[in-house]
Protein backbone atom coordinates (compact mmCIF):
# COMPACT_ATOMS: atom_id res chain seq x y z
CA UNK A 1 0.00 0.00 0.00
CA UNK A 2 1.16 3.54 -0.77
CA UNK A 3 1.54 5.69 2.31
CA UNK A 4 1.15 8.89 0.28
CA UNK A 5 -0.09 9.62 -3.23
CA UNK A 6 0.17 13.16 -4.53
CA UNK A 7 -1.35 13.88 -7.93
CA UNK A 8 -0.86 17.08 -9.90
CA UNK A 9 -0.89 19.18 -6.73
CA UNK A 10 -0.79 22.98 -6.99
CA UNK A 11 -0.93 25.65 -4.31
CA UNK A 12 -1.05 29.36 -5.07
CA UNK A 13 -0.64 32.15 -2.52
CA UNK A 14 -1.90 35.26 -4.35
CA UNK A 15 0.69 35.72 -7.12
CA UNK A 16 3.10 33.13 -5.75
CA UNK A 17 2.95 29.49 -6.86
CA UNK A 18 4.32 27.56 -3.87
CA UNK A 19 3.59 24.07 -5.26
CA UNK A 20 3.49 23.60 -9.02
CA UNK A 21 1.84 20.53 -10.63
CA UNK A 22 3.52 18.24 -8.10
CA UNK A 23 3.10 14.44 -8.25
CA UNK A 24 4.78 11.93 -5.94
CA UNK A 25 4.28 8.50 -4.36
CA UNK A 26 5.78 7.41 -1.04
CA UNK A 27 5.78 3.77 0.02
CA UNK A 28 4.71 2.54 3.44
CA UNK A 29 7.70 2.11 5.78
CA UNK A 30 9.99 4.51 3.92
CA UNK A 31 12.13 7.24 5.38
CA UNK A 32 11.63 9.86 2.69
CA UNK A 33 13.35 13.25 2.44
CA UNK A 34 12.10 16.39 0.74
CA UNK A 35 15.18 18.47 -0.04
CA UNK A 36 15.40 22.00 -1.35
CA UNK A 37 16.53 25.56 -0.60
CA UNK A 38 14.50 28.05 1.43
CA UNK A 39 11.30 28.89 -0.41
CA UNK A 40 11.31 25.65 -2.41
CA UNK A 41 7.87 24.66 -1.07
CA UNK A 42 8.94 21.89 1.33
CA UNK A 43 7.08 23.18 4.39
CA UNK A 44 3.99 24.00 2.35
CA UNK A 45 3.94 20.45 1.01
CA UNK A 46 4.22 18.96 4.51
CA UNK A 47 1.40 21.22 5.76
CA UNK A 48 -0.76 20.15 2.83
CA UNK A 49 -0.20 16.48 3.77
CA UNK A 50 -1.42 17.35 7.28
CA UNK A 51 -4.50 19.15 5.99
CA UNK A 52 -3.31 22.46 7.47
CA UNK A 53 -3.04 24.06 4.02
CA UNK A 54 -5.62 23.29 1.33
CA UNK A 55 -4.73 22.72 -2.32
CA UNK A 56 -5.58 25.09 -5.14
CA UNK A 57 -5.89 22.04 -7.39
CA UNK A 58 -4.87 18.39 -7.44
CA UNK A 59 -5.24 15.96 -4.56
CA UNK A 60 -3.43 14.04 -1.81
CA UNK A 61 -4.21 10.56 -0.50
CA UNK A 62 -2.78 9.08 2.69
CA UNK A 63 -3.33 5.33 2.97
CA UNK A 64 -6.05 5.60 0.29
CA UNK A 65 -7.91 8.29 2.24
CA UNK A 66 -8.51 11.42 0.18
CA UNK A 67 -7.46 14.38 2.32
CA UNK A 68 -10.34 16.55 1.10
CA UNK A 69 -13.03 14.21 2.38
CA UNK A 70 -11.34 12.22 5.17
CA UNK A 71 -9.30 14.73 7.15
CA UNK A 72 -10.50 13.46 10.55
CA UNK A 73 -9.49 9.89 9.71
CA UNK A 74 -6.14 11.09 8.39
CA UNK A 75 -5.41 13.11 11.55
CA UNK A 76 -5.68 9.92 13.60
CA UNK A 77 -2.98 8.32 11.47
CA UNK A 78 -0.39 11.11 11.26
CA UNK A 79 2.01 12.87 13.60
CA UNK A 80 3.33 16.32 12.70
CA UNK A 81 6.45 18.02 14.06
CA UNK A 82 6.71 21.64 12.92
CA UNK A 83 9.84 23.75 12.48
CA UNK A 84 9.01 25.93 15.47
CA UNK A 85 8.94 24.50 18.98
CA UNK A 86 5.25 24.73 19.85
CA UNK A 87 4.93 22.96 23.20
CA UNK A 88 4.19 24.60 26.53
CA UNK A 89 7.23 25.98 28.29
CA UNK A 90 5.51 26.25 31.68
CA UNK A 91 4.63 22.53 31.65
CA UNK A 92 7.05 19.72 32.47
CA UNK A 93 8.04 17.03 30.00
CA UNK A 94 5.53 14.66 31.64
CA UNK A 95 2.75 17.26 31.55
CA UNK A 96 3.33 18.11 27.88
CA UNK A 97 3.07 14.45 26.87
CA UNK A 98 -0.03 14.05 29.05
CA UNK A 99 -1.63 17.07 27.37
CA UNK A 100 -1.06 15.65 23.89
CA UNK A 101 -2.33 12.24 24.98
CA UNK A 102 -5.59 13.86 26.06
CA UNK A 103 -5.87 15.84 22.82
CA UNK A 104 -5.61 12.61 20.83
CA UNK A 105 -7.96 10.74 23.12
CA UNK A 106 -5.31 8.31 24.34
CA UNK A 107 -6.48 6.60 27.53
CA UNK A 108 -4.15 4.87 29.98
CA UNK A 109 -1.19 6.59 28.36
CA UNK A 110 1.24 6.16 31.27
CA UNK A 111 2.96 3.06 29.90
CA UNK A 112 3.23 4.62 26.44
CA UNK A 113 4.67 7.80 27.96
CA UNK A 114 7.29 5.84 29.89
CA UNK A 115 8.18 3.96 26.71
CA UNK A 116 8.62 7.20 24.77
CA UNK A 117 10.65 8.85 27.52
CA UNK A 118 12.99 5.89 27.55
CA UNK A 119 13.10 5.83 23.75
CA UNK A 120 14.00 9.53 23.52
CA UNK A 121 16.42 9.39 26.49
CA UNK A 122 14.33 11.88 28.49
CA UNK A 123 13.36 9.74 31.51
CA UNK A 124 15.79 11.50 33.85
CA UNK A 125 14.38 14.91 32.88
CA UNK A 126 10.65 14.19 33.01
CA UNK A 127 9.98 16.77 35.75
CA UNK A 128 11.90 19.57 34.03
CA UNK A 129 9.96 22.48 32.50
CA UNK A 130 10.01 22.48 28.70
CA UNK A 131 11.27 26.07 28.70
CA UNK A 132 14.40 24.91 30.52
CA UNK A 133 15.35 22.28 27.94
CA UNK A 134 18.14 22.57 25.38
CA UNK A 135 17.26 22.77 21.69
CA UNK A 136 17.96 19.10 21.14
CA UNK A 137 15.93 18.02 24.17
CA UNK A 138 13.01 20.19 23.04
CA UNK A 139 12.99 18.38 19.71
CA UNK A 140 13.02 15.01 21.47
CA UNK A 141 10.09 16.10 23.65
CA UNK A 142 8.20 17.32 20.59
CA UNK A 143 8.84 13.96 18.93
CA UNK A 144 7.56 12.10 22.01
CA UNK A 145 4.39 14.21 22.00
CA UNK A 146 3.95 13.54 18.28
CA UNK A 147 4.25 9.78 18.80
CA UNK A 148 1.95 9.43 21.82
CA UNK A 149 -1.02 8.25 19.70
CA UNK A 150 1.07 5.82 17.61
CA UNK A 151 0.76 7.50 14.19
CA UNK A 152 1.36 5.52 11.01
CA UNK A 153 2.98 8.47 9.21
CA UNK A 154 5.40 10.87 10.89
CA UNK A 155 5.79 14.26 9.17
CA UNK A 156 8.85 16.24 10.27
CA UNK A 157 9.52 19.77 9.04
CA UNK A 158 13.28 20.44 9.32
CA UNK A 159 13.46 18.69 12.70
CA UNK A 160 17.17 19.32 13.34
CA UNK A 161 17.53 22.94 12.17
CA UNK A 162 19.23 24.96 14.89
CA UNK A 163 20.14 21.85 16.88
CA UNK A 164 23.75 21.26 17.94
CA UNK A 165 25.68 18.51 16.07
CA UNK A 166 25.65 16.02 18.97
CA UNK A 167 21.89 16.36 19.55
CA UNK A 168 21.33 16.21 15.82
CA UNK A 169 23.17 12.89 15.61
CA UNK A 170 21.23 11.54 18.59
CA UNK A 171 17.93 12.60 17.03
CA UNK A 172 18.82 10.65 13.89
CA UNK A 173 19.63 7.57 15.92
CA UNK A 174 16.14 7.80 17.41
CA UNK A 175 14.57 8.13 13.94
CA UNK A 176 16.52 5.11 12.69
CA UNK A 177 15.29 3.04 15.62
CA UNK A 178 11.75 4.29 15.09
CA UNK A 179 11.82 3.16 11.47
CA UNK A 180 12.06 -0.47 12.61
CA UNK A 181 8.52 -0.21 14.00
CA UNK A 182 7.11 0.07 10.46
CA UNK A 183 6.21 3.74 10.64
CA UNK A 184 6.56 5.91 7.52
CA UNK A 185 8.77 8.95 8.08
CA UNK A 186 8.59 11.95 5.75
CA UNK A 187 10.86 14.87 6.50
CA UNK A 188 12.10 18.10 5.04
CA UNK A 189 15.73 19.05 5.49
CA UNK A 190 18.21 21.61 4.17
CA UNK A 191 21.05 19.23 5.11
CA UNK A 192 22.13 16.98 2.25
CA UNK A 193 24.04 14.66 4.60
CA UNK A 194 20.74 13.95 6.37
CA UNK A 195 19.06 13.15 3.07
CA UNK A 196 21.78 10.54 2.44
CA UNK A 197 20.35 8.55 5.38
CA UNK A 198 16.91 8.24 3.78
CA UNK A 199 15.63 5.44 1.58
CA UNK A 200 14.58 7.92 -1.11
CA UNK A 201 14.97 11.63 -1.75
CA UNK A 202 12.96 14.20 -3.70
CA UNK A 203 14.84 17.28 -4.91
CA UNK A 204 12.51 20.30 -4.98
CA UNK A 205 12.92 23.88 -6.19
CA UNK A 206 10.33 26.62 -6.74
CA UNK A 207 7.51 24.20 -5.99
CA UNK A 208 8.57 21.73 -8.68
CA UNK A 209 9.85 18.19 -8.36
CA UNK A 210 13.28 18.07 -10.00
CA UNK A 211 14.16 14.45 -9.34
CA UNK A 212 13.24 11.55 -7.05
CA UNK A 213 15.12 8.34 -6.26
CA UNK A 214 17.47 6.67 -3.84
CA UNK A 215 20.55 8.70 -2.88
CA UNK A 216 22.66 6.41 -5.08
CA UNK A 217 20.33 6.79 -8.06
CA UNK A 218 20.38 10.56 -7.79
CA UNK A 219 24.17 10.73 -7.43
CA UNK A 220 24.52 8.55 -10.54
CA UNK A 221 22.81 11.32 -12.53
CA UNK A 222 25.96 13.41 -12.20
CA UNK A 223 27.81 13.00 -15.50
CA UNK A 224 30.73 15.41 -15.06
CA UNK A 225 34.16 14.56 -13.63
CA UNK A 226 34.52 15.88 -10.11
CA UNK A 227 37.86 16.71 -8.47
CA UNK A 228 38.98 17.96 -5.09
CA UNK A 229 41.92 20.31 -4.84
CA UNK A 230 43.95 21.68 -1.91
CA UNK A 231 46.40 24.48 -2.61
CA UNK A 232 48.59 27.11 -0.93
CA UNK A 233 46.06 29.88 -1.68
CA UNK A 234 42.55 28.45 -1.63
CA UNK A 235 40.70 31.74 -2.22
CA UNK A 236 42.75 32.67 -5.27
CA UNK A 237 42.47 29.10 -6.58
CA UNK A 238 38.69 29.37 -6.32
CA UNK A 239 38.67 32.63 -8.28
CA UNK A 240 40.98 31.26 -10.98
CA UNK A 241 38.90 28.10 -11.43
CA UNK A 242 35.73 30.20 -11.70
CA UNK A 243 37.36 32.16 -14.51
CA UNK A 244 38.54 29.08 -16.44
CA UNK A 245 36.25 28.14 -19.34
CA UNK A 246 37.01 24.41 -18.95
CA UNK A 247 35.58 24.37 -15.42
CA UNK A 248 31.83 23.75 -15.29
CA UNK A 249 31.25 24.49 -11.61
CA UNK A 250 33.25 25.26 -8.48
CA UNK A 251 32.34 24.82 -4.81
CA UNK A 252 34.47 25.89 -1.85
CA UNK A 253 34.50 23.80 1.34
CA UNK A 254 36.79 25.46 3.88
CA UNK A 255 40.36 24.46 3.04
CA UNK A 256 39.47 22.57 -0.14
CA UNK A 257 37.66 23.14 -3.42
CA UNK A 258 35.54 20.83 -5.54
CA UNK A 259 35.45 21.55 -9.26
CA UNK A 260 33.88 19.77 -12.21
CA UNK A 261 35.04 19.37 -15.79
CA UNK A 262 33.26 17.58 -18.60
CA UNK A 263 36.35 15.78 -19.94
CA UNK A 264 38.81 14.08 -17.60
CA UNK A 265 41.56 14.70 -20.16
CA UNK A 266 41.32 18.43 -19.43
CA UNK A 267 42.75 17.94 -15.93
CA UNK A 268 46.36 18.32 -17.14
CA UNK A 269 45.46 21.66 -18.71
CA UNK A 270 43.80 22.81 -15.47
CA UNK A 271 46.92 21.91 -13.49
CA UNK A 272 49.17 23.78 -15.93
CA UNK A 273 46.84 26.77 -15.81
CA UNK A 274 47.01 26.98 -12.01
CA UNK A 275 50.78 26.44 -11.89
CA UNK A 276 51.15 29.23 -14.44
CA UNK A 277 49.32 31.50 -11.99
CA UNK A 278 51.81 30.56 -9.22
CA UNK A 279 49.37 28.28 -7.42
CA UNK A 280 51.04 25.40 -5.59
CA UNK A 281 48.81 22.33 -5.79
CA UNK A 282 49.23 20.41 -2.54
CA UNK A 283 46.78 17.66 -3.45
CA UNK A 284 44.33 16.93 -6.22
CA UNK A 285 42.15 13.82 -6.61
CA UNK A 286 39.01 12.65 -8.33
CA UNK A 287 36.06 12.19 -5.99
CA UNK A 288 32.54 10.76 -6.15
CA UNK A 289 29.67 13.25 -6.35
CA UNK A 290 27.48 13.94 -3.32
CA UNK A 291 23.80 14.83 -3.29
CA UNK A 292 24.91 18.41 -2.80
CA UNK A 293 26.91 18.34 -6.04
CA UNK A 294 23.92 16.96 -7.93
CA UNK A 295 21.46 19.41 -6.40
CA UNK A 296 23.63 22.46 -7.10
CA UNK A 297 24.01 21.25 -10.68
CA UNK A 298 20.21 21.11 -10.98
CA UNK A 299 19.82 24.58 -9.50
CA UNK A 300 22.37 26.00 -11.94
CA UNK A 301 20.92 23.92 -14.80
CA UNK A 302 24.17 22.09 -15.48
CA UNK A 303 22.79 18.57 -15.39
Amino acid sequence: MKAVEINNLTKNFKQNCAINSFSLEIEKGEMFALVGPDGAGKSTLIKMMCGIVSATSGNIKLFDYDIKNNINEIKKRIGYLSQKFSLYGDLTIDENIEFFAEIHGVNNYEARRNELLNFTRLTNFRNRLAAKLSGGMKQKLALACTLIHKPEILLLDEPTTGVDPVSRRDFWKILSELLHTGITIILTTPYLDEAERCSRVALINKGKLLQVGTPSEIKNLYKNNLFEIISNDIRRTYTLLKENSLVIEVQAFGDRIDFAISNENNLHEIKSYLKGKNIIIENIRQISPTLENVFISYLTEKI
